[in-house]
């Protein structure tokens, strides 16, 4: 009976969009690209690493606007929970605590397998930049694909107020349904949001500790007050907001700037 209870509902948007030098992306409203309709705001690697291996930023899998290649972003938000919450209730007024739990996960697993879904069909239809793709499930699974779709609050993204700005260009809750809650979780909890990105070198990564520096710059480019910043980065931060330094004693980490090809 769980297709009575679970719902699930996806939309995705392909965007022009050219990468700037300070590490966000620019998304434009039409292929004219004079018009700026959104600003994507990115993080980069600072801590060092050994010659050969980048400090890397997803503004790097966009081509940059001063080559004057045309690129392209995906934003996509998909979720398989409507109904879960309800179902789960049921069960728990009928003291079935296993099946409770289980028709919650398997929403979470629905709305993964929906997003995986939606990132090949986008990878071989919809975008077509792997239009020849032929992988076998096991493949799939270990993501020998061409192409990302890292989720804003992740690793590689870290800083979760990004999902505003791919809340307002899809236009998430009215199409999809799904809301954000002030510290921007989604709800129905069993949904998956994100960007897809073609770059053939495109990889997951993560950003981890950041300097006042990168703290500074990005407050700048969100148009917030510092101590906003290090609100919503504190996990990343490698220095103590209140003293002023890094976490190992020094007032600033150097920042990396090797970078890998856009």
């Amino acid at each position: 009976m769980a297709e009575e209870w679970l719902t699930a509902r996806a939309i995705f948007g392909l965007f022009p969009a050219n990468a700037l030098e300070d590490d966000s992306v620019e998304v434009y409203t039409d292929e004219s690209r004079d018009e700026v309709l959104a600003s994507l705001d990115f993080l980069r690697q600072q801590k060092q690493k050994p010659p050969g291996r980048p400090n890397r930023s997803l503004a790097d899998f966009v081509a940059p606007k001063s080559t004057g290649l045309e690129d392209y972003i995906g934003l996509f938000a998909v979720t398989a929970g409507f109904g879960a919450d309800e179902a789960a209730r049921r069960f728990e007024r009928d003291n079935d605590d296993y099946n409770a739990i289980m028709v919650k996960a398997l929403a979470d697993r629905l709305a993964e397998a929906l997003a995986e879904l939606m990132h090949r069909r986008v990878r071989t239809e919809f975008w077509g930049y792997a239009a020849d793709e032929n992988l076998d499930s096991g493949a799939l699974m270990r993501e020998e694909y061409s192409g990302i779709r890292p989720a804003p609050g992740y690793p590689a993204c870290p800083e979760h107020t990004e999902k505003r700005a791919l809340w307002r260009l899809l236009d998430v809750e009215y199409n999809v349904g799904i809301t954000l809650t002030e510290s921007c979780a989604m709800s129905p909890g069993a949904a998956v949001s994100g960007y897809y990105f073609s770059h053939p070198d495109s990889s997951y990564f993560g950003v981890a500790e950041i300097g006042r520096d990168q703290a500074t710059d990005y407050a700048e480019r969100k148009g917030w007050t510092l101590e906003e910043a290090e609100k919503w980065l504190a996990p990343n931060l490698a220095y103590d907001p209140e003293a002023g330094q890094n976490s190992d004693g020094a007032t600033e980490v150097p920042q990396a700037v090797s970078k890998s090809a856009g």
